[in-house]
């Protein structure tokens, strides 16, 4: 896309959509002659005779219109329909009880074989096809994930976005239901500034914040934070260097008697350099005298048994606290600067201050010997300096006032970290701080915004120093007040008036090394600023290659710089400004925001049969890119964008070969980011995403659901799926596993034993099954989303059973289907079993209600919130035994696992290769991957069912390497 300003990228991204996300129907279908045969001998007759009076017509029965399925050529169009159909009259639901004609069972059965003979051959001659795989959006979590991995920063700018709606498989990932509304767009050009709106400028490129910094708060917020960290790191406690030493004493005893100084610093996160200054003034011979003995005489008296490391802790901080008060007495005090006439408060004044106290943070008072000054030399009385109380009152607090330099309502920072620095870190570490603080003064304009603030003061408060008419010249409003020329001339006006009211030379001296180091410093960040535009330009075709998950072309290239240009010179925005602009159009791209699965130039080298065009019927097959391979396989794993080493595979343009295909896999799968994979792919499988914004629980009568017990709920089975995916465990795990996850809220819920440590603590716990966990089915997420809030539901919870774990499909219950009672606690001398039971009794009902009750009534050992219980909320003893579909019996959910396990493995199986089959594509299934999904079942289950081998199957399929070749994307 051109670059252009946002509100013209909307325009542009709308055209997109409209020009690439319609795909066109295969309408080449060409059954075989026998099969079109007995479609008109035996199919139209049974339309017409038991369907076509409900379903033709201007108003067809459920608006489906069957009069026009003439010819088998017209059911490959919409075999899905059939689908329906077939289970349908399989089941004897159509035609339905009370029509007046019912077809005799040779009839029926002559057209459900021609249904499923038709499947087979119409899923044999179009096997691998990749199916239509239209242009789509991002969803919001591939969006929110992608602008994280993009700029480093979890910003998630979809917060105010609509929900996704799912596709037919149950996902939303797909082009068929995620469309593009003019609403949404607006949402889309919020979202592009809002990220844009975070960007920093650095010496060199830019990079995010994790808030906007568009403000001088903002950006000041940005750095201070990140120097402050880097101290708070690098933290000093004598205590600790004086146990690292004991223990370098004592390494015979602790059996590391080869251990070198510095092995026991980095045991101990410690600087080795400060340590070995540490361990030879307490070790060397002959003993100091003054503090330095003290100190030496105390460290001898340390205990030397190893066996009681308490009491040598103590010890070294009591040795501590005597450093600390030691150091306190031998302290020079540094005088204030002060001139009638000027206020004590003048920025040069406080900054001559300033650099006064940090000159002595290493020396001893005046007239003290050179053993005091070697002992305030080791030991300063501060490293670092990160606050500072307003000059006109030391006794108020300088708390939050980060790397003040303690002016008066004037901006202004001040480093004193010079014991640090020379005494604690190595040459990294200092290059490390010294650039922290380069990229202040470039980001923040310090000095300019702080000498402004210097004139403003000197102006307007008192004593009003240049108030007089030959000041008049120098005002902070005035663009050019931190000119080279008006900083001079301020200078020698207010030298000359300094003189003139007899101020003394110290004073003079910090006067004229103010101006100076002013005009220094604001010279030397506009020549950064200067030499950084390029840097910034070249970042920006970076950022957006690696948004495009491709490199730009040249003619990308030039676009988005002359708009940049553009910016600058016609609509004379700042540098920063069109930067901002320049990067959210890039984000409102259609390359950004889409998903464009562009086929390679030619045959994939090396990529195997399965990856090669052919043909198939009369669709072309296509290989993808290499970087349209590794965005689908990333957004597939990760939803989320290809990171530096996919990507490196993608233009060396080996990932369709299959080793570096595999191992990319592999290494993906053990990757943090599979979170992605749980929570999009296991959370819409199994229905609990956005769980943890559920509020449907009576806490009136469940107090123990807190917010904490459910956020912890939807967690359990994220940290169960990461697991099988990380471990590359047996998928059966899902249903079978003997072990959990919990926190500790979890822990109190499920009345297992309470790890130590936070809500973020998770500890596996094994043998599960003891406390009634273990899998998915008695995870509490499950149990509480599908209990109406104040009694379980045996109808729900079975339906999510045979409809989420086995794949099975039960159409909606008929519209006059009584309801149950809402409260457990209300039903009376009868249990729910029971009035289930009378419930099932209704034909209507009846034929649903067999295939998933039983399963339902596994659960009842679970209450509404999945808490175990003996007796339910009326006080009925539970009853959690089951009449299963196949007619064997069970109890409670291990009984319930049995039977998933020995009688219908297969099935959940199958059901979990289709889902993520369907979630990898990016689509619904057709009848040309039944084929392939056998396969992918049969090479699972040789592979012990382990989950790598489920996904190394699916990324090595024709459907996900290639494309359609007359699906027009681009």
């Amino acid at each position: 896309m051109a670059p252009s300003t946002p509100a013209r990228a909307c325009s542009l991204l709308l055209l997109a959509v409209l020009a690439g996300v319609a795909g066109r129907a295969n309408t080449d279908a060409e059954p075989a002659a026998p099969l079109d045969r007995r479609f008109n001998e035996n199919v139209r007759p049974f339309l017409k005779d038991y369907c076509l009076a409900c379903h033709s017509g201007q108003k067809p029965k459920g608006k489906l219109d069957l009069s026009r399925h003439t010819s088998a050529a017209v059911v490959a169009q919409n075999e899905r329909v059939w689908q329906t159909l077939l289970e349908r009259v399989e089941a004897n639901e159509m035609p339905p009880e009370k029509a007046a004609r019912q077809p005799t069972p040779h009839e029926r059965r002559a057209v459900l074989d021609w249904i499923r003979d038709f499947r087979e051959q119409e899923a044999q001659r179009t096997a691998g096809d990749p199916g239509r795989v239209p242009a789509r959006r991002l969803n919001n979590a591939e969006f929110d994930n992608t602008i994280r991995d993009l700029t480093g920063v979890d910003i998630r700018p979809t917060r105010e976005f609509p929900v996704d709606p799912a596709n037919e498989a149950g996902f939303d990932n797909s082009g068929e239901s995620l469309t593009m509304s003019p609403a949404l767009l607006k949402k889309y050009l919020g979202a592009a500034r809002l990220v844009a709106d975070h960007v920093v400028l650095k010496p060199h490129g830019f990079v995010f914040a994790t808030h906007p910094a568009v403000t001088d708060t903002d950006r000041d917020k940005y750095c201070v934070q990140r120097i402050i960290a880097f101290y708070e790191r690098h933290q000093v406690d004598y205590a600790d260097y004086l146990r690292a030493a004991w223990r370098f004493q004592q390494r015979a005893a602790l059996g590391k008697r080869d251990a070198t100084l510095g092995d026991f610093a980095a045991e101990s996160g410690l600087s080795a350099k400060y340590l070995a200054t540490v361990w030879s003034v307490l070790t060397e011979m002959p003993a100091a005298s003054g503090p330095l003995g003290e100190v030496q005489t105390a460290w001898r008296k340390l205990p030397n048994d190893v066996r009681k490391p308490a009491a040598v802790q103590r010890e070294c901080e009591a040795l501590r606290d005597l450093v600390v008060r030691l150091r306190k007495e031998h302290t020079p005090k540094i005088e204030r600067l002060h001139v009638k006439g000027i206020s004590d408060g003048s920025q040069p004044f406080i900054l001559w201050r300033n650099r006064g106290i940090a000159a002595q943070h290493m020396r001893a008072g005046s007239g003290s010997n050179c053993e005091v000054a070697r002992f305030c030399r080791v030991f300063p009385d501060t490293f670092v300096v990160t606050e500072r109380a307003p000059y006109y009152d030391t006794s108020t607090s300088a708390k939050g006032r980060l790397l003040s330099a303690g002016f008066h309502l004037m901006q202004g920072y001040f480093r004193d970290d010079g014991p640090l620095c020379e005494l604690v870190l190595d040459d990294a570490a200092r290059k490390e701080l010294d650039t922290l603080w380069d990229e202040l003064h470039f980001v923040t304009f310090d000095a300019a915004r702080q000498y402004k603030d210097f004139i403003f003061f000197e102006r307007a408060e008192p004593p009003r120093f240049a108030q007089e008419a030959a000041f008049d010249f120098a005002r902070s409003e005035d663009k050019d007040s931190t000119s080279a020329t008006k900083i001079q001339q301020l200078r020698e006006a207010y030298v000359a008036k300094a003189r003139k009211i007899e101020a003394g030379d110290q004073a003079l001296e910090a006067i004229a090394t103010y101006f100076t180091d002013m005009a220094t410093q604001i010279r030397r960040v506009e020549q950064a600023h200067a030499a950084a535009e390029a840097s910034h330009l070249a970042a920006l075709q970076t950022f957006a290659s690696r948004a495009y998950r491709r490199p730009l072309s040249v003619r990308e290239r030039d676009d988005l710089l002359a708009f940049y240009r553009k910016l600058r010179d016609q609509d004379h925005l700042s540098h920063e400004d069109a930067l901002r602009d320049a990067i959210a159009s890039v984000l409102l791209s259609p390359h950004f925001c889409y998903r464009l699965d562009i086929p390679a130039a030619g045959p994939a080298s090396g990529a195997g049969p399965d990856a090669f065009p052919v043909r198939l019927g009369k669709p072309d097959l296509q290989p993808l890119s290499d970087y349209a391979l590794a965005s689908r396989l990333s957004y597939f794993l990760w939803s989320s964008m290809p990171d530096e080493e996919l990507m490196t595979h993608a233009a060396a343009g080996d990932l369709h070969q299959p080793e570096v295909l595999i191992a990319q896999t592999k290494r993906m799968l053990r990757d943090p980011r599979t979170r992605g994979l749980a929570e999009q792919f296991a959370g819409n499988w199994l229905e609990f995403r956005r769980f943890d914004e559920s509020n449907t629980v009576d806490r009136t009568r469940f107090p123990s659901f807190t917010n904490e017990l459910r956020t912890a709920m939807a967690e359990e089975p994220i940290r169960f799926f990461l697991h099988v995916v990380s471990q590359n465990r047996s998928v059966l795990d899902f249903v079978d596993g003997d072990y959990t996850f919990v926190n500790p809220v979890l822990a109190r819920h499920y009345g297992m034993p309470v790890p130590d440590g936070g809500a973020d603590h998770w500890i596996k716990v094994d043998e599960a099954h003891h406390y009634g966990r273990g899998g998915f089915l008695p995870m509490a997420v499950f149990l509480t989303k599908n209990a109406p809030g104040l009694r379980t539901s045996p109808v729900k919870r079975g339906y999510w059973v045979v409809r989420r774990i086995l794949g099975e499909h039960i159409p909606p219950p008929p519209p006059e289907v009584p309801e149950l009672p809402k409260d457990e606690a209300t039903l009376g001398e009868q249990t729910l079993p029971q009035i289930l039971a009378k419930h099932r009794e209704n034909k209507a009902c009846a034929g649903c209600h067999q295939r998933f009750d039983s399963l339902g009534l596994s659960f009842e050992g679970y209450g509404p919130i999945g808490e175990r219980r003996t007796v339910d909320l009326g006080g009925r003893p539970v009853l959690a035994k089951a009449l299963f579909p196949d007619g064997s019996e069970g109890n409670g959910v291990d009984g319930l696992r049995r039977y998933l396990d020995e009688k219908r493995r297969d099935e959940f199986v199958e059901n979990l290769c289709r889902k993520l089959f369907a979630y990898a594509l990016g689509r619904s299934l057709t009848l040309s991957d039944k084929t392939t999904i056998d396969a992918i079942c049969s090479r699972l289950a040789k592979n012990q069912y382990h989950i790598d081998g489920l996904v190394e199957a699916i990324v090595t399929r024709r459907q996900f390497l290639n494309r359609r070749g007359d699906d027009a994307q681009e």
